[in-house]
């Protein structure tokens, strides 16, 4: 059963209250139902909620395994729809298994593939890190249904950057995530105004698959991947 439209309507409602005033382009490009990923740059807190305002569906995000140990976070991940992920060392099992549940149900399933660097240090608005390969993964894992990925790019038009807590309190919720182990405050960024820009939908193909489930796996991967990227590079 898919999940109602509460998540969206709580985010609606938090860049409303926020002030925070955004533009989408390209919204004609979103698969209005069915099972897809969706894959975006990432420097927010701000960004789940103004991706699912842009594409006007509900999208369960993976976030961070300290996501789901901070008593008023978790609360908040959790009627967002999110679901975080497991320590380092199970995180990629953590987020195939429960990432396909969702794509089965018809959900989209919500990715930011830079993983948590740009959480943790500034980065700059015109630019996405290099990504990790667990949303490539898990669009061709699903052998059996129809599965778009839907990249968008998030454009901080003006926004302001706050020092929050040291990045090394983090620890204490997740003391196994080696980016916590660093000096320096963890930066908050506040959006006032956005522009969403919504990439065009790739389509897992039949070759795709085959590739995919052959000794051709890796490079399915890689050019799903970086196929992915530039769109998001080039929408930046």
């Amino acid at each position: 059963m898919a999940i109602s439209r509460t998540p969206l309507d709580l985010s609606r409602g938090f860049l409303w209250t926020a002030g925070v005033r955004t533009f989408v382009h390209y919204s004609d490009r979103v698969p209005r139902n069915g099972a897809l990923v969706v894959a975006s740059n990432h420097r927010s807190f701000m960004d789940a909620f103004a991706l699912m305002d842009a594409i006007d569906r509900p999208v369960r995000f993976a976030c961070h395994h300290y996501m789901g140990q901070v008593p008023l976070m978790r609360d908040l991940v959790e009627r967002l729809g999110c679901f975080p992920l497991d320590e380092p060392d199970r995180r990629q099992q953590s987020f195939l298994r429960q990432g396909m549940e969702l794509l089965q149900q018809g959900e989209a399933v919500g990715v930011f593939p830079e993983g948590a660097m740009p959480m943790v240090t500034p980065t700059r608005r015109d630019r996405a890190g290099e990504f990790h390969r667990g949303f490539a993964h898990l669009a061709l894992k699903a052998s059996q249904l129809d599965v778009a990925v839907l990249p968008i790019a998030i454009v901080s038009d003006k926004e302001t950057t706050y020092d929050s807590v040291p990045v090394r309190w983090l620890s204490l919720f997740d003391p196994t995530e080696p980016l916590f182990d660093r000096p320096g405050s963890h930066p908050m960024v506040l959006y006032r105004r956005l522009t969403v820009r919504i990439g065009r939908p790739y389509w897992i193909t039949v070759s795709d698959r085959r590739d995919y489930r052959g000794k051709n796996a890796r490079e399915a991967v890689d050019r799903l991947v970086d196929r992915t990227r530039a769109e998001i590079l080039a929408l930046l």
